[in-house]
């Protein structure tokens, strides 16, 4: 069979073997008939809350929360319907501030931000990248009981009227995207960041895809998120053609909890038995950027692999290895998985973004992975990665060594389906 693998800003094409290849994708969900009226129709009929409407008055300061570009959230549709439906109930353009969701990531460049939310919006609004590395830019709210200081950036602290937008997709480690992850890591300070992102937390059973209550790690950033006040949540689900599939607006927990229950029918997926082999992707663009994202895809995969199995990742990667990741300096450093997590779990050892290369040492003492890229091979393995030139060669080989019983899932849509074990 052919199976289409998600990779860049298109699709990779793979030819496997029919009667050994089990390929596993979301449920189908059809895009909204009328996308704009759902959106709007949420934001005056929220879940756990009074209609946006409510809170609007002359004079009131809002700070509109939006994803950075490594994320897939349509901001080019949805902001401009709600920066208009801001105006029309009173809000003038001067009372708007636009801020960018960058967590620990690079900032982005003002093309960039041209691209993500048009020119129009860009040009006549303030629209600001979070300051991770400023705690000038930031307020403390405290201290949490497992000792992390909850820095958020000034800007959603200080306004009357905070919106959180985004979308609702499995997560990694954090349960599920969206919701307060729009205000930590979303706007946090790297200190709180790093401190919640920690080996103890990212390393916890509860730390995976689906997993929120119970998540140390999520109950932490939701109390963070918590302390900076009410805020109105505004997340939208996506198919596979970033055509929105509902939209959860209201409560930040309340309608949160709703967008997870409904991106879970569709997204988990039961499996009876592991597979010796698992292909995945990153989803193409925009998570396969650079190979900073890559443990997602590497994440999904796993959880149905074999231990001793063989996981293959595509992801474009266009951006290389970003500069200033633990994939760029931590990996370098470390001769093998082994050690990379002997150092992390070592009191006092810290390095930036660390929990990225923590997981890949996590899955890469239970499996060999190999990459297809556009990295180059010696990049690529000097994070400790093999590269794969050809993805079908490289799984006829290995279905040959393992013998007839042997069987290979496929994620051509990567961490957008989150499988899981029957058992």
């Amino acid at each position: 069979m052919k199976v289409q693998l998600a990779y860049g800003h298109g699709h990779l094409a793979v030819e496997l073997p029919d009667d050994r290849t089990t390929v596993i994708s979301p449920a189908p969900r059809p895009g909204l008939p009328d996308e704009r009226a759902a959106f709007l129709a949420a934001l005056d009929q929220p879940i756990g809350t009074a209609p946006l409407s409510s809170q609007l008055r002359p004079g009131v300061k809002v700070c509109v929360l939006f994803t950075d570009i490594t994320r897939a959230t349509p901001n080019e549709r949805i902001l401009p319907w709600l920066l208009s439906y801001l105006e029309q109930h009173g809000v003038k353009r001067d009372q708007i501030t636009l801020l960018n969701q960058l967590g620990t990531h690079r900032p982005n460049t003002q093309a960039e931000l041209t691209r993500m939310l048009g020119a129009e919006i860009v040009a006549n609004y303030r629209v600001l990248n979070h300051e991770p590395e400023n705690h000038a830019a930031c307020v403390a709210l405290g201290t949490t009981k497992t000792g992390t200081p909850a820095w958020i950036n000034r800007h959603a602290v200080e306004a009357d009227v905070r919106i959180l937008t985004g979308f609702i997709e499995p997560h990694f480690f954090a349960g599920f995207s969206g919701g307060p992850k729009a205000l930590m890591p979303g706007v946090a300070h790297v200190e709180t960041v790093m401190s919640n992102h920690g080996a103890q937390h990212i390393g916890d059973p509860n730390a995976t895809f689906g997993i929120c209550e119970g998540n140390p790690l999520w109950e932490e950033l939701r109390d963070i998120a918590l302390r900076v006040g009410p805020s109105f949540l505004l997340n939208v689900t996506l198919n596979e053609e970033r055509q929105l599939t509902n939209v959860f607006a209201g409560d930040l927990l309340a309608a949160h909890r709703a967008g997870r229950d409904f991106v879970r029918t569709s997204a988990m997926q039961r499996v009876e038995a592991p597979f010796d082999i698992v292909v995945t992707t990153n989803s193409g663009y925009p998570l396969d950027q650079n190979l900073y994202q890559g443990v997602k895809g590497m994440s999904a995969g796993n959880r149905i692999l074999k231990a001793g199995g063989l996981l293959i990742l595509a992801a474009e990667c266009q951006e290389g290895v970003p500069a200033r990741s633990p994939l760029d300096v931590f990996l370098r450093e470390c001769s093998s998985s082994a050690e990379i997590l002997v150092r992390l779990n070592t009191p006092g050892f810290v390095r930036p973004e660390q929990w990225q290369a923590q997981i890949q040492a996590l899955i890469q003492s239970r499996a060999r992975v190999l990459v297809h890229t556009s990295i180059p091979d010696d990049v690529l393995r000097a994070v400790h990665l093999e590269p794969c030139a050809d993805i079908a060669a490289a799984v006829r080989a290995e279905l040959a060594a393992r013998g007839p019983s042997a069987r290979v899932a496929v994620l051509p849509q990567g961490p957008l389906t989150i499988p899981y074990l029957a058992s």
